[in-house]
């Protein structure tokens, strides 16, 4: 009798094997595209404003070494993805594989995500090449237009279309939040978006708190039965492995926001399709304290006369200008973001009953 894997075994192999298959092809991958990146004087422009504002002598003396750094590293990880993708399904329609991580119940807007706001982050990107635009890059105003775009039509098609309209309360239950639901499902989308590109700021702080969480949440995913969707994130992770190889510190290349903000913008699409979304503040903490920091630094400047409580804001280049070296913030960042994490994920998994 043929030895029989059991519908746990193939789908741990789907997942794993999705996460090394993603790795391979994007560490092979690298090196080239990084040269592509040196030929073409694909390189940043260190950006004349921070987030908290007009940026200071202090900030541009800590990173104006980094000018000239190839940028736009997320098409690495993304079209990896879409790679990974496309070997799937082709297996698939062979008879070769069994699963193809083309899958409309679980992976088409995730995709759809992915790719859409990683075109509009790679606009973004060519301004700062070109050194277009204030900021050298598109002004906030347009950036944030088409990213609420965006975020409504989603969630004007998971209202009406797919029916979705609450929210689970680990430890309570579901809540019923009729039309509500779409102003949240455009907030979370924003935030992750914005929360990602915000901490993408040191050498591999956002690729490592991008694996963390993606992990979570494709753990979260497979614990709900959505396989699919558990393999996509491992995808992700893997690519972003193999990115954060040539990213840490001194970078080889940056992600730029056609990474940032795509794969923000996915994980805020993931949390609410896995029903997650009061998960995510903790599975994504660093984003969120990252983003924080922003928000009190331009409201205390606003209200105290131009008072600041950081040095400079976010916070990771607070603790850069008070004297930490880049590799020690990006460390104790992603050991408290992995700690975090690992507790949001058992609150995840005790509000399913588990």
């Amino acid at each position: 009798m043929p030895f029989a894997l059991t519908d746990t075994v193939r789908h741990l192999i789907l997942i794993f094997g999705s996460f090394g298959l993603a790795f391979i092809i994007a560490l092979l991958a690298a090196k080239p595209f990084i040269a592509l990146l040196h030929k073409y004087k694909i390189g940043k422009q260190i950006r004349e404003t921070a987030p908290d504002g007009r940026a200071t002598k202090l900030f541009s003396a800590l990173h104006i070494k980094k000018s000239g750094t190839p940028t736009m590293g997320g098409i690495l990880i993304w079209g990896t993805v879409l790679i990974v993708i496309g070997i799937t399904h082709l297996l698939s329609l062979c008879g070769v594989f069994e699963h193809s991580l083309w899958n409309r119940n679980e992976t088409y807007l995730p995709i759809f995500t992915l790719i859409s706001v990683a075109l509009l982050g790679a606009v973004d990107d060519v301004f700062n090449l070109k050194g277009w635009g204030k900021s050298k890059g598109i002004n906030i105003k347009p950036k944030l237009f088409w990213l609420t775009l965006f975020a409504v039509l989603g969630g004007l098609f998971f209202y009406f279309k797919l029916g979705y309209d609450q929210i689970h309360i680990p430890g309570i239950g579901d809540f019923q939040m009729g039309l509500w639901y779409i102003p949240l499902f455009i907030f979370i989308i924003i935030a992750s978006a914005n929360s990602v590109n915000i901490t993408d700021g040191l050498d591999g702080l956002a690729g490592g708190l991008i694996i963390i969480t993606f992990g979570a949440l494709g753990a979260l995913a497979y614990v709900k039965g959505l396989f699919i969707l558990s393999a996509f994130c491992a995808v992700i992770c893997g690519s972003t492995t193999a990115f954060l190889w040539f990213n840490i510190p001194p970078a080889r290349f940056f992600m730029g926001d056609t990474g940032a903000l795509s794969l923000g913008a996915t994980m805020g699409v993931i949390a609410m399709m896995t029903n997650t979304v009061l998960i995510l503040p903790f599975i994504a903490f660093i984003f969120v304290i990252e983003t924080l920091s922003v928000i009190i630094q331009l409201t205390s400047k606003k209200l105290r006369n131009g008072k600041k409580v950081f040095k400079i804001a976010p916070i990771h280049h607070h603790f850069e200008a008070v004297g930490w070296p880049e590799y020690k913030v990006v460390m104790h960042f992603w050991t408290i973001g992995a700690m975090v994490a690992i507790f949001g994920l058992i609150l995840g998994l005790i509000g399913m009953g588990l």
